[in-house]
């Protein structure tokens, strides 16, 4: 699109600040971003051996996943993060479903990641200086077995 042209009027990108997580029985929690939605395929190569052609085939192999990093504010007495992290010992913790929605401006969720058997592998406390004046951050790194991506049916069921 060119400057100056028009655009529909109900055609725009969504905006990426509006969105909500809930982390198993943890509903709409409030962070500052969230980055990593991300899976992918591995590829297997394979070329048989009365093929003609001088090079292999690329085929989709197992489906690998990302991690998931929700960064926060720090607030008194908040450490519900830390104690899900404190909770793995050799190949013990507690596995949920986690799930992000990208939100319009009236709060309807426009797309939804759901991350299966998710598990807290890393927490990262905020840094610290004498002469800051930015809100203290946490970070928490979700590690997740699977992930569907879904856009859910505009409310009131019209298409």
């Amino acid at each position: 699109m060119m400057a100056g042209e028009a655009q529909d009027a109900g055609i725009w990108p969504l905006p990426k600040f509006h969105f909500s997580v809930d982390i198993g029985d943890m509903k709409d929690l409030a962070f500052q971003e969230v980055s990593g939605l991300e899976a992918d395929a591995q590829i297997i190569e394979y070329r048989a051996g009365n093929s003609k052609q001088f090079s292999g085939v690329k085929m989709p192999g197992i489906a690998k996943c990302g991690h998931v990093t929700l960064k926060k504010g720090v607030f008194a007495r908040g450490n519900s993060f830390s104690a899900w992290y404190a909770q793995i010992s050799m190949n013990l913790v507690k596995r949920v479903t986690m799930v992000i929605r990208l939100l319009d401006e009236k709060g309807n969720p426009t797309m939804v990641w759901t991350l299966q058997n998710a598990w807290p592998t890393k927490v990262s406390g905020t840094d610290l200086k004498a002469d800051g004046n930015e809100v203290a951050i946490e970070t928490l790194e979700i590690a997740y077995e699977s992930l569907v991506i879904a856009v859910p049916p505009p409310p009131g069921g019209a298409a």
